[in-house]
C-alpha cells in the first residue's frame, strides 16, 4: 500500500473513533467535595467524571459554563467542606444549610473573593471564623447560626461593607464585637447575635445601622456596661432585644428605645428605670453601691487653709446629747409596743370567739387584727401583688381572660402540681391550661420572674408557655395544646383502652432525637443553662407528626412559689420517703428502686441539681423505648429499676430479642441501629455522673448512628 494511502486509512479510522471528553477543572473540584461527604439521599448521584462540565449536576448553577452557585440544603450530607472550593473563581453563592457538616471552615474558601452569600446554618461546624473573611468585599449574606463556632469575630469582618444579613445565633462565639462594627457594616438589614457568649460593651456605633429591619437580637449573651443612647438612633420600627445579658444602669429613653415594654430588657439585674419597675434614684443608698455624693449637713464647715476646722460650736453633738437621743428612742419603742399589745388584745381577742367557719373566710378576718388598717391596695406589698388579668408572654397571644374563662374545658389529668385542662376557645383554638392551686404564699414578684424566664424559652422540642394568670386564689399557666398525648401513653398504652397502636422504630428514633435536641437547648443555649430535673415519658408530649415536646420545665418551682397543693413534693422527698417505707413492705414483694426509676443515683446526696441528672433520666427513657418496659420492673418477688434489669440481662447474656419490645419485631432489619441506641443509653445511665456524656455528644452519636445505617 502506498504511503499516502496508509496515511489516508489511518486518518479515516481516527475520524470514526468515539470522542472522549475529560471533566474540566471545576468539575474535578466538586468531585473532591463529593468524596469528602457521605450522601445518604443521593443528592450528588449525577456528579459523574464522564461529564464535560458540572453545569447539569444537582445543586449546581453555572453562568457561561462557569460555576456561580452550589446549593444542597437539607440533604443530610455528612462530612467536611474541602479547601479547594476556594479555587472556584466565579463562585457567588454557597448554601449547605441544615445538613450534618462538621469540622472547621477552611480559610482557602475565602479565596473565592466574589462570594455574595454563605449560608451554613443548622450544621455541626466548629472552630473560629477565619480572618480571611475580610477578603469577601462583595459578601451580602452570612448565616452561620446553629453550629458550634467559637472564638471572637475576626476584626476584618468590618471590611465586608456590603453585608446585609449577619446571623450568628446559637453558637459559642466569645469576646467583644470588633471595633468599627456599626460603622463598617452600615448596610446591615438583619442582625442576630443571640445565644452566644459575646461580652464587653455594646458598641455605640451600632446606632449607625440605619438600614436595620425587624429585630436586632443581642439577647442571651454576656454584654456588660450601660446601654448606649445611640441605639435610639436605629429605625423606630426596629425591635431591640437585649434580654439576658449583664447590662446595667438606666435605660435610655430616646428614639427606638422609647415605649418599649420590659420584656426587651429582662434578665439584666443591673438595669433600672422605665420601662422596668426598679428605680434608678441616686438618693437611695445601697450596700454594694454607695452614693457618689455623701450627705453633707448644713452646719458642715470645711477645714481652713491651715487644716483647722471652723468655729468650735459646729463640732457636732456632745456625748450627753447622744445619750439623751438613745434613751428617748428606747422609751418610744416601748410605748409603741404597749400600744400594739393593747390593740391586739382588744381586736384579735374577739376574733378568737368566732366560729371556725368565720375564721376560715381568709384574708378579711386577718386584716381585722391590725390596729392601723390600710386600704386593700396599701396592704399589698411588692411581693404580695394582686394580678387580675392574663399576661401574654409573646405577641401571638390574641385572646383575653374572659375568652379563656368562657371556653369549653376538659380535664386532661391531675397531679401533685395541679390539674391540666384542654381548653377550646370559641374560634376553635385549643390550649392546655395548668391550674397550680389555691392560696399559699403570695410571692408574686418571684413568680413573675420565674414564669417570664420560662416563657422566653423557644425551641421546637420544648412546650411553649404562652401566657399566665395570677391572683391570690388562682394561678394558671397557658400552653400550646399538643394533640397526641404523652410518650408514656405511646409506649405503654392508656389504662382502660383496649386499642393500642405501637410506635414504629422510625418514630421512636425521631422522638429520641427531638428530645435530645430539646435537652441540649435547655443545657447549653437557655439563659441559665437550665436543668429540667423531672424528665420522664409523661413529661414528653407528642405533636401531630409525633415530634416530641418536653413539658413541665420549671412547673414544680412555680407551684412551690405559688403555694401549690400540700401534697406537692419533689422527687427527692418522694424518694426519701420510699426508702423509709421499704422496711415495712410485705416480704412477698421487695423493692430496690430509687424514686420513680428516672432519678440519678446521686440525686439524693447532691444538693445542687446537675445536667447529668437529666442525662441519666434521658438514658432511662431510651431504655424504656427500646424494651417497652416501664421504669420499674418486677423480677420474681423483687422490684428493680429498668437500669438494673438491663444490667442483669447483659450479665446473663440474654439474646437481644428477649430484651427488645415485642412490637419492634417488624423492625428486625434495624437491629444494628437499635443496639447502637442501647449502647448510648447505657452510657447515659452510668453510675458515675462524670462519665456520662453531655447531651451534645448524645445527639451527635444519634445522628452518626442514623447516617451509618442508611
Amino acid at each position: 500500500m502506498p504511503p499516502f494511502a496508509l496515511l489516508f486509512f489511518l486518518l479515516s479510522c481516527n475520524s470514526l473513533a468515539p470522542v472522549v471528553h475529560s471533566l474540566n477543572a471545576e468539575g474535578s473540584v466538586l468531585l473532591t467535595l463529593k468524596q469528602s461527604l457521605t450522601d445518604p439521599q443521593g443528592s450528588m448521584s449525577n456528579w459523574n467524571s464522564s461529564d464535560e462540565n458540572p453545569c447539569s449536576w444537582n445543586g449546581i448553577t453555572c453562568k457561561d459554563q462557569t460555576i456561580v452557585s452550589i446549593s444542597i440544603p437539607k440533604r443530610k450530607l455528612y462530612g467536611s467542606l474541602t479547601s479547594s472550593l476556594g479555587s472556584l473563581s466565579q463562585l457567588r453563592h454557597v448554601n449547605f444549610r441544615n445538613n450534618k457538616l462538621f469540622g472547621n471552615l477552611p480559610p482557602q474558601l475565602f479565596q473565592a473573593q466574589g462570594l455574595q452569600s454563605l449560608v451554613l446554618y443548622g450544621n455541626s461546624l466548629s472552630g473560629s471564623v477565619p480572618s480571611e473573611i475580610q477578603n469577601l468585599r462583595y459578601l451580602q449574606a452570612l448565616d452561620l447560626s446553629q453550629n458550634f463556632f467559637n472564638g471572637s469575630l475576626p476584626a476584618g469582618i468590618v471590611q465586608c461593607k456590603r453585608l446585609k444579613t449577619l446571623v450568628l445565633s446559637k453558637n459559642n462565639f466569645t469576646g467583644p464585637l470588633p471595633d468599627g462594627f456599626g460603622t463598617g457594616l452600615s448596610s446591615l438589614e438583619r442582625l442576630d447575635l443571640s445565644f452566644n457568649k459575646f461580652n464587653g460593651s455594646i458598641p455605640s456605633d451600632l446606632g449607625n445601622l440605619s438600614s436595620l429591619q425587624g429585630t436586632v437580637d443581642l439577647s442571651h449573651n454576656h454584654f456588660s456596661g450601660s446601654i448606649p443612647a445611640s441605639l435610639g438612633n436605629l429605625p423606630e420600627k426596629v425591635y431591640i432585644d437585649l434580654t439576658y445579658n449583664s447590662l446595667n444602669g438606666p435605660i435610655p429613653q430616646n428614639g427606638a428605645l422609647m415605649n418599649r415594654g420590659p420584656t426587651a430588657f429582662i434578665g439584666n439585674p443591673g438595669l433600672c428605670g422605665p420601662p422596668l419597675k426598679n428605680s434608678c434614684g441616686s438618693d437611695i443608698p445601697s450596700a454594694s453601691s454607695p452614693s457618689s455624693f455623701p450627705f453633707i449637713p448644713d452646719n458642715y464647715s470645711p477645714r481652713d487653709g491651715n487644716g483647722s476646722r471652723g468655729s468650735e460650736k459646729n463640732k457636732g453633738l456632745s456625748k450627753g446629747a447622744v445619750v439623751g437621743i438613745v434613751v428617748g428612742d428606747i422609751i418610744g419603742i416601748c410605748l409603741l409596743g404597749l400600744l400594739f399589745s393593747f390593740c391586739y388584745s382588744r381586736v384579735c381577742g374577739f376574733n378568737q370567739d368566732l366560729d371556725e367557719s368565720d375564721v376560715s373566710k381568709g384574708r378579711k378576718g386577718r386584716k381585722e387584727c391590725f390596729c392601723f388598717r390600710k386600704d386593700d391596695s396599701e396592704v399589698l406589698s411588692d411581693n404580695n401583688v394582686e394580678q387580675y388579668d392574663l399576661v401574654p408572654l409573646d405577641s401571638h397571644v390574641n385572646f383575653d381572660l374572659d375568652e379563656l374563662l368562657k371556653a369549653s374545658a376538659f380535664v386532661l389529668g391531675k397531679s401533685g402540681i395541679g390539674i391540666m385542662y384542654k381548653v377550646v376557645l370559641e374560634d376553635g383554638l385549643a390550649l392546655a391550661v395548668r391550674r397550680l392551686g389555691e392560696g399559699g404564699s403570695q410571692r408574686f414578684k418571684e413568680f413573675q420572674t420565674e414564669v417570664e424566664a420560662i416563657g422566653k424559652l423557644r425551641h421546637p422540642n420544648i412546650a411553649t408557655l404562652r401566657a399566665y394568670y395570677w391572683s391570690v386564689d388562682e394561678k394558671l399557666l397557658i400552653y400550646d395544646y399538643i394533640p397526641n398525648g404523652s410518650l408514656a401513653t405511646a409506649i405503654h398504652g392508656k389504662a382502660g383502652l383496649d386499642t393500642f397502636a405501637p410506635l414504629s422504630w422510625s418514630y421512636r428514633l425521631k422522638i429520641m432525637k427531638g428530645t435530645a435536641k430539646g435537652l441540649l437547648y435547655l443545657h447549653e443555649f437557655s439563659p441559665k443553662k437550665y436543668v429540667h430535673g423531672d424528665l420522664k415519658p409523661s413529661n414528653i408530649l407528642l405533636g401531630h407528626n409525633m415530634e416530641p415536646h418536653i413539658s413541665d420545665f420549671g412547673v414544680g418551682r412555680l407551684a412551690n412559689i405559688a403555694g401549690g397543693s400540700p401534697t406537692l413534693q419533689s422527687n427527692r422527698v418522694a424518694a426519701e420517703q420510699l426508702q423509709g417505707r421499704q422496711k415495712s413492705i410485705s416480704t412477698e414483694v421487695t423493692t430496690n428502686v430509687l424514686g420513680n426509676g428516672y432519678m440519678a443515683p446521686e440525686a439524693l446526696k447532691v444538693v445542687k441539681p446537675s445536667q447529668k441528672w437529666d442525662v441519666y433520666s434521658y438514658g432511662v427513657i431510651l431504655l424504656e423505648m427500646i424494651t417497652g418496659r416501664s421504669s420499674i420492673v418486677l423480677v420474681g418477688n423483687s422490684e428493680i429499676d429498668l437500669v438494673q434489669w438491663i444490667q442483669l440481662c447483659i450479665e446473663e447474656k440474654k439474646p437481644v430479642l428477649e430484651v427488645l419490645d415485642p412490637y419492634l419485631g417488624e423492625d428486625a432489619d434495624k437491629e444494628e441501629e437499635i443496639i447502637g441506641v442501647l449502647k448510648i443509653a447505657m452510657a447515659c445511665v452510668h453510675s458515675s455522673p462524670e462519665k456520662r456524656p453531655t447531651m451534645r455528644h448524645v445527639l451527635d452519636a444519634l445522628d452518626r448512628l442514623s447516617i451509618s445505617s442508611d
